[in-house]
């Protein structure tokens, strides 16, 4: 069963740099792409942002409270 992202970890400028999964686990956000291209976290898609880069982002679904930027931190 796939995880999913429960909380964030920001850096001193506001940017996501690591997230803790539903299994405890705690990855860099480079660690995340590949798990969600993967497969392995769900509930995020990658997409390309204006820089050209892939950018990790929480599936639209109409509710703001489960997206990347709103989890807790840890």
């Amino acid at each position: 069963m796939p995880d999913h992202i429960v909380a964030v970890r920001k850096n001193a400028e506001g940017s996501i740099v690591e997230m803790q999964l539903s299994s405890g686990r705690v990855v860099d956000y480079k660690q995340a792409h590949e798990l969600a291209r993967s497969g392995e976290i769900e509930h995020v898609q990658l997409i390309k942002g204006k820089d050209g880069e892939d950018h990790l982002r929480s599936q639209p679904d109409g509710d703001k409270s489960n997206n990347l930027d709103q989890l807790p931190t840890f």
